[in-house]
């Protein structure tokens, strides 16, 4: 059963991710869907441990730069996502 996800992403990688993906006859979805298989599939202790594989190479360019949001609270997250949708 598929769930639906809300993700925000450079709008180049999302270009170039969609043209990577319509090349290879595959969804977007799927193809991220795939990176997080592949993600979660070992236990790797941070993303730098991660081998990352040849295609996501040719989808990004530049350095990669990780971008961590500080923890909020249950409550926090609750009520943010609930003033977004006034």
């Amino acid at each position: 059963m598929d769930a639906k996800l809300t993700l925000s992403f450079n709008q180049d990688v999302v270009a170039k991710a969609k043209k990577y993906a319509a090349a290879n006859n595959i969804s977007l979805s799927r193809l991220i869907e795939h990176l997080l298989i592949q993600v979660t599939a070992k236990e790797y202790k941070s993303l730098e441990d991660f081998p990352v594989a040849d295609w996501v190479s040719m989808v990004a360019e530049g350095e990669v730069e990780y971008k961590r949001t500080p923890k909020t609270s249950r409550k926090a997250s609750k009520d943010e996502f609930f003033s977004s949708k006034k």
